[in-house]
């Protein structure tokens, strides 16, 4: 394993699984490593952005401490906000004021950080930077977050977006195209992990004004299943590297229990110090 400059980090989604990620991401910020390209999707976005500024822990009290505090999901946001995670706290009380995110480092970093959407009117992702704008970054990342069925769209440069995930869970071939032959992989799932849940054709009457959406959305779990076959094939030639926990999930993509999300994270945590003691010896 040589990791080098050119070397690509990828950062999959998966809702509150995304502790794992803020975990392996603060031992990497404990130990002062950074990736010069970021690739993230979902909540590997939301996470990745603390890691982008170079602000260890960061993630972590909005993820664990934050969520106990403000109770930022549920289905009133459904209601008030048409998302079930409160936006407003999230991407704009959040960033600017309660936990502020450090734009001057993060531009300054000089490091490629791509946040990947879904575009519904093509049914493809988009793959999103952003380096002058704070407010365009945090719709960015809000729009890579929004899951289908219980998150609204969110407009980017006049362009209904929904979350990465839907069709790009695990953008290593992102960064492959962008010339990162060897890649990192934060994964929230652990080896071997398929998804048991059955494709279905979406009904015309749900975003009917996105029939390419509607078809993306009726192969998710068979292009997730066929991401992760891919990682793990590509892990076995020796061409990426993955992080993953070691044990089945117990945490869901909407999980408030703090005491699971703090074992999560201390796992992440404990496995991102144990990759980086097998690249020092």
């Amino acid at each position: 394993m040589k990791i080098n400059r050119n070397t690509g980090l990828v950062l999959e989604g998966g809702g509150m699984r995304g502790v794992f990620t803020t975990g392996v991401l603060d031992a990497f910020m404990k130990h002062d490593m950074y990736f010069r390209y970021v690739v993230a999707v979902s909540a590997g976005a939301c996470n990745g952005v603390s890691y982008m500024s170079h602000q260890i822990r960061r993630a972590r009290i909005a993820n664990i401490n934050m969520l106990g505090q403000y109770d930022y999901i549920g289905l009133k946001h459904l209601v008030t906000q048409r998302s079930i995670f409160d936006r407003h706290l999230l991407y704009d009380e959040f960033p600017n004021k309660l936990v502020p995110f450090d734009w001057e480092t993060y531009v300054k970093s000089g490091a490629e950080f791509e946040v990947v959407a879904t575009n519904c009117e093509t049914g493809r992702a988009e793959y999103l930077s952003e380096y002058k704008n704070p407010q365009r970054f945090n719709d960015i990342v809000m729009a890579s977050s929004a899951l289908p069925f219980v998150s609204s769209v969110v407009d980017i440069d006049g362009i209904p977006m929904l979350d990465g995930g839907i069709v790009d869970s695990i953008p290593i071939q992102r960064s492959i195209d962008k010339g990162h032959d060897f890649n990192i992989v934060i994964s929230t799932r652990n080896f071997g992990y398929r998804s048991k849940e059955r494709d279905i054709k979406v009904p015309s009457l749900l975003y009917d004004e996105y029939p390419r959406l509607r078809v993306a959305l009726s192969h998710r779990v068979e292009a997730y299943n066929e991401q992760l076959e891919l990682m793990e094939r590509m892990e076995r030639w020796g061409e990426v590297v993955v992080i993953r926990p070691e044990r089945p999930m117990e945490v869901g993509r909407v999980t408030r229990d703090t005491e699971k999300l703090e074992r999560l994270y201390e796992e992440g945590f404990r496995l991102g110090e144990k990759f980086l003691l097998g690249i020092k010896n």
